[in-house]
């Protein structure tokens, strides 16, 4: 009886464990449910398949792992280490910027092109970029990637040129950019995505 009894508790434990998910409520963004959740954006893209930054409000997003026991019934989890300064200040910067319109030449709030992008961004954390792709292709200094980190710009050729096309480096493998196919500035995979992979020139840092 007493073996029983322990595997239905032991059933009952198991039953409660239920895949963790977030619905996405007005005014989430995919890096606000990052922070919330503590997964990062990245692993979420994964996770839920997604293509692009974009989410809508209503939808379900799996967190993985599984859903944690109430809080009165669990140690206190550890103080994480605070994330790089430079990571937090991208992102917190990146996310003013994201979902604005693409538009060729554009560098405020009528639209955004991807060097005009760029330039509101780290203009946010007090530094000035040159205007188009290719001036600020020579902005910084040279960053392999293999040594990639949050901040870097990276360049692409999009047009039989170097440095067309300029992004911001997020980490986990995603960039932000403004984006003329999606028409707006999004999050997205880099080295996950053959477009921009096959198109990539190299990386500049200048946010030290």
């Amino acid at each position: 009886m007493k073996v029983f009894r322990a595997l239905l508790t032991l059933a009952a434990l198991c039953g409660s464990a239920t895949a963790a998910t977030y619905t996405v409520k007005p005014g989430d963004t995919l890096y606000s449910i990052a922070k919330a959740t503590g997964v990062e954006a990245g692993t979420l893209m994964k996770l839920n398949r997604l293509s692009s930054s974009t989410i809508q409000v209503g939808q379900k997003l799996s967190t993985g792992g599984s859903a944690q026991p109430a809080a009165a019934n669990r140690p206190a989890a550890p103080v994480a280490a605070a994330p790089a300064r430079g990571s937090a200040f991208v992102r917190s910067a990146a996310t003013r910027f994201l979902g604005i319109r693409y538009v060729l030449g554009g560098t405020g709030g009528g639209g955004l092109d991807c060097s005009g992008f760029t330039m509101n961004v780290f203009r946010q954390m007090g530094i000035s970029l040159p205007r188009t792709a290719a001036a600020q292709w020579g902005a910084g200094s040279a960053v392999s990637r293999r040594d990639l980190r949050a901040g870097d710009l990276v360049f692409f050729n999009t047009m039989g040129r170097v440095a067309s096309h300029v992004g911001i480096y997020m980490g986990d493998g995603m960039m932000a950019n403004a984006n003329s196919y999606y028409g707006r500035t999004i999050i997205e995979p880099l080295f996950g995505n053959a477009y921009w992979s096959s198109r990539y020139n190299g990386a500049r840092r200048v946010l030290n």
